[in-house]
């Protein structure tokens, strides 16, 4: 039995080693990468799926959406992902021709401006640093994203199924509970018919009473009539009022199916919410039939686990 829930959180890190794209670059100015991704998912009717991706890896979006196209049926999932860089040389090795265009500019500031202060080396390794930042985007970390994304799609599914048998267990007690509410009825659909069967003679009587005190108005042949007529017209409601029995089979027939459908389990979650608003329409139905005060209170008790049913199938894939 394998029912996933479509409530689920997972996330991983990967550490990438890369370089700047430009190939002229010294090997101190080489850098570490951080690649971090969150997959988180709530209920949904569809699949719908948002990112929040950087700029450097929009282009594995139609990959990232295609891996959890095949994995993933129902819900409303979210990946983000952030970078963080970090360099790994502790100092950084300056271009004399920055250094260079630095210089003149400094010369030419402080013919216009000579109260202006001079860079000290901090302001120098600054601008410099910033001049750098346009190497990336880095291709080494777009291609580290899809294994990383493997590896969290496998935590989250774990954990859907882990939420999902947690339900179905909720369910499975649920149904339990039910059965045991259709064995109190049961007892009761013989009571129900004699009360009925009761009222039915009481209607009756009073058909026959009224067509006597009436003979005296009406002709021989009409008087008989007029009984039948409302004998027949009490007799189809007492049919219609004491059959509760196809109710309580139907029943217990969706209850067996909801057994069957939770454990065949994968993508379950349509059917078992067709099955529940099934079961609330033939517990509604009992209610209404009822002539009893005890099957009355059963039907309700009947139509409370029903609804908690339907919160908990929602969640389900």
């Amino acid at each position: 039995m394998t029912v996933y829930s479509m409530t689920g959180y997972a996330s991983g890190q990967q550490v990438v080693a890369c370089a700047p794209e430009n190939s002229a670059a010294p090997a101190a100015a080489h850098a570490q990468a951080t690649l971090a991704l969150e997959l988180r998912s709530v209920n949904g009717r569809f699949l719908d799926i948002s990112f929040r991706l950087p700029d450097e890896l929009r282009g594995q979006e139609a990959a990232l959406r295609a891996l959890l196209t095949r994995r993933v049926a129902r819900g409303k999932l979210e990946l983000r992902a952030a970078i963080q860089i970090r360099q790994t040389s502790a100092m950084p090795d300056v271009p004399v021709a920055a250094l260079q265009q630095l210089s003149l500019l400094q010369s030419q500031i402080l013919a216009w401006l000579p109260q202006a202060q001079p860079l000290s080396v901090a302001d120098i390794l600054r601008l410099v640093s910033t001049q750098e930042v346009p190497q990336q985007p880095r291709t080494d970390i777009a291609e580290a994203i899809l294994p990383l994304a493997e590896n969290v799609l496998g935590q989250f599914l774990a954990a859907r199924e882990r939420e999902g048998q947690r339900l179905a267990q909720l369910l499975m007690e649920r149904v339990r509970a039910l059965r045991a509410l259709l064995k109190q009825a049961a007892p009761l659909a013989p009571q129900l018919v004699q009360a009925q069967k009761e009222r039915f003679l009481e209607r009756w009587n009073e058909a026959l009473g009224a067509a006597a005190a009436d003979a005296t108005t009406m002709t021989a042949a009409t008087a008989p009539q007029a009984a039948q007529e409302k004998a027949l017209a009490e007799a189809t409601a007492f049919a219609i009022r004491i059959d509760v029995a196809e109710e309580l089979e139907r029943l217990a027939a969706h209850l067996d199916e909801i057994e069957a459908v939770l454990e065949k389990g994968a993508e379950v979650g349509k059917r078992l919410e067709f099955l529940i608003q099934e079961l609330h329409r033939e517990a509604n139905t009992l209610g209404s039939k009822s002539a009893l005060l005890e099957m009355s209170r059963i039907s309700v008790d009947m139509k409370v686990l029903i609804e908690q049913m339907r919160e908990q199938v929602q969640n389900i894939e």
